[in-house]
């Protein structure tokens, strides 16, 4: 684009320098044609040693307007038009010129006009200025051939396209160079992320010193790679624990099964086995409710029966519970920081789940404190339910804690207690369908601090009503 405007802008100019050097000679040629008797020898030297510089293939036309009036009078012109004697008269002037008749009548009518006029056809530029003197109205006409003007365009346009053909290969090299230097990093990642599968998901991208737009790619693809080693991690040990957990009541009925088969026993026996193989089944039975209580939860937040629920109610049934199931729980609460507002303590929710994850809590509190205190406190405020459960128990080691919500963990302090590690995970996705969190601080040998939170208004969650 910009060498089409330097070679038009050019042109232009050089057209406009050439129509101001032809308007020029122009007045020379009047002056040295016209004015010869009336100057004196130096000044009409002077103007001949000028016009003497003849441009290319320059002629001259001067056209007397008394010709004009003579030609008019004749009786085959009387009733034609200036313009059409005008070019008679030129013809006779023209010496085989016939682009001089060939102009437009614009330009020959703005000559008879006594207007100044310029044009072009083909190659000859033409001019025409009206001049008078003492001998009468004149009318000149001068034309030729830029050669100088058409050799300098011809150049520049030579150079032009040359510069344009060279500069497209000095970019198409350096636009190669520096786009595989570009591409570079990401030809590297690519290379890389392609070696990263399910076996070796440790493997991570290069991210280098340079921040930038490939390092913050680099970066995301490596935080992603994490979450995914996380997950098949989880999803491993998920797998490994539920094996684990389902084996053990299975084998334990197969071996009483066997054993029970293998010879004749006694009715008492029999009767032992089948309750040793009952007493397996139900564990086995519980297990497998509770992971379809845990899949169930993972599938959506939509079908819940939701209502509205008064959370000191709903935690008063859970101890009436408790109390029948575990007589010597030692759940107490503490209404210092009860709410004012019985209205704050309304919250929407399922029933029955909620139901079971206080429940669990709750049990899992007096369970690893062997029955030692419980503490419950309930806050609330124009936007959340608080309840915190305190215990005193075994607590859970720290580097553990980040664990204690995925299925089937167990902390390795709580080996000798019963359970899948099922519970939590469930409360804390039951928790998360109603909006909520799950908080869970805990030190070892100290005690453990559950932390629930859930929204008191239905807007706040994201859960159907």
């Amino acid at each position: 684009m910009a060498f089409v405007l330097i070679f038009y802008f050019t042109n232009l100019y050089t057209k406009n320098n050439f129509y101001q050097r032809l308007k020029e000679r122009a007045t020379i040629a009047a002056q040295a044609s016209l004015e010869k008797d009336e100057m004196s020898l130096n000044i009409y030297d002077d103007i001949r040693k000028r016009h003497l510089q003849i441009l290319p293939q320059e002629k001259e036309y001067i056209i007397s307007m008394s010709q004009m009036e003579e030609l008019s009078r004749a009786d085959s012109l009387k009733e034609q038009p200036k313009v059409l004697m005008f070019q008679k008269l030129i013809k006779e002037l023209s010496n085989g010129d016939e682009n001089l008749n060939q102009f437009p009548p614009s330009f020959l009518e703005g000559i008879i006009s006594e207007e100044y006029v310029q044009a072009k056809m083909h190659d000859t530029y033409y001019v025409g200025i009206p001049y008078s003197d003492n001998q009468g109205d004149f009318i000149v006409v001068i034309s030729a051939v830029d050669k100088y003007g058409q050799s300098k365009l011809s150049n520049l346009l030579r150079i032009l396209i040359a510069i344009f053909l060279a500069g497209l290969v000095v970019i198409y090299v350096v636009g190669s160079y520096y786009a595989r230097q570009i591409l570079k990093p990401i030809s590297k990642i690519t290379t890389k992320a392609n070696q990263i599968s399910a076996m070796n998901l440790h493997l991570r991208l290069e991210t280098g010193d340079k921040k930038d737009e490939l390092t913050e790619l680099a970066t995301t693809l490596n935080n992603m790679l994490n979450r995914l080693e996380a997950s098949f991690e989880i999803q491993r040990s998920f797998v490994n624990n539920a094996s684990h957990e389902l084996k053990n009541p299975l084998t334990a009925i197969l071996g009483e099964v066997e054993i029970a088969l293998r010879h004749e026993r006694s009715k008492s026996y029999y009767s032992q086995s089948l309750k040793t193989v009952g007493k397996e089944a139900r564990r086995l039975e519980l297990l497998v409710k509770s992971l379809l209580k845990l899949a169930e939860t993972d599938d959506s937040k939509k079908g819940l029966n939701i209502e509205s629920l008064r959370i000191d109610e709903l935690l008063l049934d859970v101890k009436d519970d408790l109390n029948s199931i575990n007589p010597d729980n030692n759940i107490t609460f503490d209404f210092a920081t009860f709410p004012n507002d019985p209205d704050q303590l309304i919250i929407q929710g399922n029933k029955s789940l909620l139901k079971m994850v206080f429940t669990n809590i709750m049990d899992n509190a007096c369970k690893f404190s062997n029955n030692t205190a419980v503490i419950i406190k309930i806050k609330a405020d124009d936007m959340n339910v608080k309840i915190e459960i305190m215990d005193y128990g075994v607590g859970v080691p720290e580097n553990e804690l980040k664990s204690i919500v995925e299925p089937f963990f167990r902390a390795s302090n709580a080996r000798n207690f019963k359970g899948f590690g099922i519970g939590l995970p469930l409360a804390h996705k039951i928790i998360k369908i109603h909006g909520g969190q799950l908080v869970i601080n805990s030190t070892e040998g100290a005690g453990t601090l559950v932390l629930v939170t859930l929204p008191n208004s239905l807007p706040h969650i994201g859960i159907p009503s």
